[in-house]
């Protein structure tokens, strides 16, 4: 079963086709224009945005996820504006470590909402992942991407950027809310179309 994947990250496509190896379904990048405004309010809105997107040009099944670092004493920031709260992912960090400094609360999470769209353009399921940590004094680890180096994962002693390929994908906010996708497909979609 191949599903679009609502994004032109070719890295995240891998990822997300690494997390479901071995489960008959293979995510593949959407048809040439896909470029969504994502002017939703929340992780959930966009990931729609993004979906129906992706929808409009391939009418097949379509997922896509939006997610981001929302950090508890700067008001849930960065949010939805994750990837666009500095030029580079660099200054995005810097940017973050700047506002926390002198910050006693660190506590964090990454938010992952997922959204399904069924080739008859309804929305056929959603799901929201959380990885909960909090934010250290300065990055640790060459893993990941985006601000992995400074999340600390909680009840552990390792970033995100700390762990390895096999690690995050077990633990990440992207692959827990993938993982209920998933059980949804195979238990909803591939036994229906198997009944």
């Amino acid at each position: 079963m191949k599903i679009v994947l609502a994004s032109s990250n070719e890295h995240k496509v891998q990822e997300i086709n690494d997390i479901v190896r071995g489960s008959g379904i293979e995510f593949i990048l959407p048809p040439a224009g896909f470029n969504p405004v994502e002017d939703g309010e929340s992780f959930e809105e966009n990931s729609l945005i993004k979906a129906r997107e992706a929808w409009k040009l391939s009418k097949t099944w379509t997922l896509a996820d939006d997610s981001g670092l929302c950090i508890d004493t700067l008001d849930g920031r960065p949010g939805i504006h994750s990837a666009r709260y500095a030029s580079t992912p660099q200054k995005r960090i810097e940017r973050v470590l700047g506002e926390m400094k002198g910050k006693s609360d660190r506590n964090a999470h990454f938010s992952c909402c997922m959204t399904l769209i069924s080739p008859e353009g309804d929305t056929a399921f959603s799901y929201t992942g959380i990885c909960e940590g909090t934010i250290t004094d300065a990055p640790r680890g060459t893993n990941g991407f985006g601000y992995d180096p400074i999340f600390l994962l909680k009840d552990s002693s390792r970033t995100m950027a700390e762990l390895s390929e096999d690690e995050k994908n077990m633990v990440s906010h992207r692959s827990i809310a993938l993982r209920a996708v998933l059980n949804y497909l195979i238990n909803e979609v591939h036994s229906a179309e198997n009944a």
